[in-house]
C-alpha cells in the first residue's frame, strides 16, 4: 500500500559522508506550516504517526490532527503513538514473557510455526532491586551475592535465558548493573534506530517502571506504562493517548554555587504541583536549560510522576552529544544521531517565542537555594535556614496538615542513653522451625532467609549442564555457539544460568 505522505521520504548526510532516509518533518511543514512551531516533543510524536501511517493502525487523518495541534484546546482525539521500543523491569517483564511463552505454546498446539510469535520492537528486561546483602566488606561480595541471587532464583534467570535464546529481540540486563532507569539511559539508549529499508528514526519508548520519564533528559520520548500497554507495544500496537496539552517550562541565568540538581528538581516540582500538570508533557526550554548538565536535565526528568506530568522532556542539543560521547556509545551512532536531529530541524534548546506551547512556566536558576525535602512528603520543599522552625511548627500539627501529631512538650524532652558491652547481641534471634508440608514457597522463602553463617561463608556455585534438547523455540545451545557476540551484561545471564530450561 503506498504512503499517504511518500514524498516526505528524504535523506541526510552525516558528517563522515554517509547518507540515511527520514521522514521529514521540515517537508511536511510545506504543507502543514504549524509543524515548524510545534513543541519539539510533540514534532517528535508526529514523526512516529507520519512514519507508521500505514491506512489501518495509523490514518492519513491521524498525521493531519497531530499536524493541526493547537497549543489550547478540547482533547477529545487520540493519537496512536507507535514507540521504538520497550523496556521492562523484572516484575513485570517475566509475566510479559510468560505470555509470550504460552503463545507459541498455543501456535504449536495449532500447527504454526512457533516463530512466528516474535516482538516487533526491540525489547530489553532489567532486573534490578533483587540482590540481598548476605556479604559485605570484603572486595568481591558484589560478585558473591550475586552468585547467590542466581542461586536462589535458579528457575526464574533459567526462564529469563530461555526467552534470550528463543526470541531475537528479547534481551536481559542482569542484577548488579543498576537500577532500570539508569540503564536504560547510560546504556539501552541509541538516540536513533535503522530500520532494515535503510529509514532512520528517532527513539522512543515506554517502560513498565514509574521512572522510565529519566530518559527524557536525553531529547528521547517516553513514559512509564502498565504491562497491558507495554505488551501491546511489544507486539507492534499503537500505545493510544489524548492528544496532551504541552506546558513550556523557561528557565533563564545559572544556578549558583553550591546548589545542586536536588535543590532544582524540588523547585521545580513545587511549581509544577502548583500548575497542576497531571497527564500533560513538560517541556524545558530557554537559556538557563542550555546551562543545564545532562546528569541535571535527567534528575528533573526522572522526577515526573512526582510533579505528576506525563513527560519532563529536553531537547537535544550539544550537551546531549557530550553524553553520549562519554557514555561509550560509538562515532558512527553519534554522527548519525546528531545528523539526523539536524535534518529533523530537532537539534538544539528553543528560545522564548520560537515554540507555540499551550501554557508557560518561568523560573530564574539563580532563585533557587539549598533546601530539603519533606519532612514527611518528597514532593515538600524547606530551604535549609528553614528547617528547624518548619519542623517544630509541624511537630504538633494534625497529620491532616501535614504534621506529626505529637504533643508541644514531647519536642524538648531529652532520654539519656548508655550501652555497655554485656548489652551486645552477636546472634540473631532464633526462628521457629519451617512447618512439616508448608507450601513451597514458603519452605524456600524460609531456606533463603540470610543467616551470619551464610554471611561469613564463601559461595558454592552448583553448575548443570544442558540436556541438548529442543523443542525449536530456544534450545539448550549455548549461546556462543554460532551465535554473535554478547554484550558484556547478557554474558553474565550466560555463565551463572548454564542450563536453558525447555520452555514452549
Amino acid at each position: 500500500m503506498a504512503h499517504d505522505f511518500a514524498y516526505t521520504l528524504k535523506t541526510f548526510k552525516t558528517a563522515s559522508g554517509k547518507t540515511g532516509k527520514f521522514h521529514s518533518l521540515p517537508t511536511l511543514a510545506q504543507q502543514f506550516p504549524k509543524v515548524s512551531r510545534l513543541p519539539v516533543s510533540m514534532r517528535i510524536v508526529l514523526e512516529s504517526v507520519l512514519r507508521n501511517c500505514d491506512g489501518k493502525k495509523v490514518s492519513a487523518e491521524h498525521v493531519r490532527q497531530l499536524a493541526n495541534w493547537f497549543p489550547n484546546a478540547d482533547r477529545t482525539e487520540e493519537i496512536p503513538f507507535v514507540v521504538s521500543r520497550v523496556v521492562l523491569q523484572d516484575f513485570t517483564g517475566v509475566p510479559l514473557l510468560a505470555d509470550l511463552a504460552a503463545m507459541r505454546s498455543v501456535a504449536i498446539k495449532l500447527g504454526k510455526n512457533p516463530k512466528r510469535i516474535e516482538p516487533l520492537v526491540p525489547v530489553d528486561l532489567v532486573v534490578d532491586h533483587s540482590i540481598m546483602v548476605d556479604h559485605y566488606g570484603k572486595k568481591n561480595s558484589l560478585d558473591l551475592n550475586m552468585k547467590l541471587e542466581f542461586q536462589r532464583n535458579r528457575e526464574r534467570y533459567e526462564f529469563m535465558k530461555w526467552g534470550m535464546q528463543a526470541f531475537d529481540t528479547f534481551g536481559v540486563v542482569p542484577p548488579g548493573f543498576g537500577i532500570v532507569h539508569k540503564v536504560n539511559l547510560e546504556y539501552l539508549a541509541r538516540g536513533v534506530h535503522q530500520r532494515a529499508d535503510g529509514v532512520y528514526y528517532p527513539d522512543t519508548l515506554v517502560g513498565t517502571d514509574s521512572h522510565t520519564t529519566m530518559i527524557n533528559g536525553i531529547g528521547v520520548v517516553g513514559w512509564g506504562v502498565g504491562g497491558i500497554e507495554a505488551e501491546a507495544a511489544m507486539l507492534g500496537q499503537p500505545v493510544y493517548m489524548l492528544t496532551p496539552d504541552v506546558v513550556g517550562f523557561e528557565l533563564s541565568g545559572r544556578l549558583r554555587e553550591g546548589v545542586t540538581a536536588t535543590d532544582l528538581v524540588l523547585r521545580v516540582t513545587e511549581i509544577l504541583r502548583r500548575e497542576k500538570v497531571v497527564g500533560k508533557f513538560v517541556e524545558f526550554f530557554g537559556e538557563g536549560t542550555r546551562t543545564l548538565a545532562l546528569p541535571d536535565r535527567a534528575t528533573i526528568a526522572n522526577m515526573a510522576p512526582e510533579y505528576g506530568a506525563t513527560m519532563g522532556f529536553f531537547p537535544v542539543d550539544e550537551k546531549t552529544i557530550e553524553y553520549f560521547t562519554g557514555t561509550g556509545r560509538t562515532r558512527t551512532e553519534i554522527e548519525a544521531f546528531e545528523a539526523y536531529f539536524r535534518a529533523q530541524g530537532l537539534f538544539g534548546v528553543a528560545k522564548a517565542g520560537e515554540i507555540d506551547f499551550s501554557q508557560i512556566v518561568k523560573l530564574d536558576l539563580g532563585d533557587v537555594t539549598p533546601s530539603l525535602a519533606g519532612p514527611k512528603r518528597p514532593q515538600d520543599r524547606i530551604e535549609l535556614g528553614n528547617v528547624a522552625g518548619q519542623f517544630a511548627s509541624l511537630f504538633s500539627k494534625p497529620i491532616a496538615e501535614n504534621g506529626f501529631n505529637q504533643p508541644a512538650a514531647m519536642l524538648a524532652t531529652r532520654h539519656l542513653l548508655r550501652h555497655t558491652d554485656n548489652d551486645r547481641v552477636d546472634t540473631p534471634p532464633g526462628a521457629p522451625p519451617t512447618p512439616v508440608g508448608a507450601p513451597r514457597m514458603v519452605a524456600e522463602m524460609e531456606g533463603n532467609r540470610p543467616t551470619l553463617a551464610a554471611a561469613r561463608s564463601d559461595v558454592a556455585v552448583h553448575e548443570s549442564k544442558a540436556s541438548g534438547i529442543s523443542i525449536g523455540n530456544g534450545s539448550a545451545r549455548p549461546a556462543s555457539a554460532g551465535a554473535k557476540a554478547m554484550p558484556f551484561m547478557y554474558q553474565v545471564v550466560e555463565a551463572n544460568c548454564p542450563l536453558a530450561p525447555m520452555y514452549i
